[in-house]
């Protein structure tokens, strides 16, 4: 999640989700597209695909924005094709800069995200992920190319949380093949704008709360693991020094960041400061 981010699977979830959203191109609009449907295992992965769930989308206006720093030119450059990503590279704990221009490159950035999230399999994928970080995550909930509406969140700010909590069983493209419980609330309501950098407020809830959240933390700096309890923590611990081992041999650097030596982060529940 995040990230293309990965994808997820729950029992907990509804047959059918209502929800608003618009789609990338064509703006604001109601629209009716696809889920895949959720099996009874709890999952959220990168690889694994649901099937279908008719879904309902319609955005609307809004305007609660908190300002940030905002990204130059030199930050949204990017050369093709993109590449993931991997933990423990300090990229991803690199708090992401607001977008205020709305252009043909920002357009071309959307094109390759959604293009290595189609290749990697997932339903959703943050900048940061893709080494640029900058406030801007696209999913498709169906993760086919060509199939269901492609959807794109530029400077997102969560506008309010649930108090119900669901806990899931998450995944991370830059974590591969590793899989662990994270709770979160089970709905959201964010502000956010579109390709277009029209402004638009949107209630979210079951898979596409969840895949926001885990998005939403990659442009705070936050990672999946900051969310799970120590015991959760203890049953991926190895597989994450693993990664910190083999980003030390990639690059002849020592690990930014060790989880041996890991002191629990206190992060604002379901989602990160802005």
């Amino acid at each position: 999640m995040a990230t293309r981010a990965a994808f997820f699977h729950s029992s907990s979830l509804p047959r059918t989700i209502l929800l608003p959203f618009f789609h990338r191109q064509t703006g604001l609009r109601t629209s009716i597209f696809c889920f895949k449907q959720l099996s009874s295992t709890p999952r959220f992965s990168s690889t694994s695909k649901p099937s279908t769930v008719v879904v309902h989308s319609q955005a609307k206006r809004g305007s609660l924005f908190k300002e940030g720093e905002v990204a130059s030119p030199s930050d949204l450059h990017f050369e093709a094709p993109l590449k993931i990503v991997e933990y423990p590279d300090p990229i991803l704990r690199a708090k992401s800069k607001r977008i205020d221009t709305f252009d043909e490159n920002l357009k071309k950035l959307v094109d390759e995200m959604f293009d290595v999230m189609y290749k990697t399999d997932g339903i959703g994928l943050s900048a940061p992920q893709v080494g640029i970080n900058v406030q801007l995550m696209v999913f498709n909930p169906v993760g086919e190319r060509g199939e269901g509406e492609e959807i794109v969140l530029v400077n997102p700010r969560v506008n309010k949380y649930s108090k119900k909590m669901v806990l899931f069983n998450e995944g991370c493209l830059s974590f591969p093949r590793i899989y662990a419980d994270v709770e979160r609330p089970e709905s959201v309501k964010i502000d956010a704008r579109d390709i277009n950098g029209a402004r638009f407020t949107v209630n979210l809830s079951g898979l596409p709360a969840r895949v926001f959240q885990h998005e939403f933390d990659h442009l705070q700096g936050i990672l999946f693991f900051d969310r799970m309890t120590e015991e959760v923590l203890d049953s991926i611990r190895g597989d994450l020094q693993a990664l910190e081992n083999k980003y030390e041999d990639k690059t002849g650097l020592p690990s930014p960041e060790r989880i041996e030596t890991r002191k629990r982060k206190k992060v604002a529940v379901g989602f990160g400061k802005s």
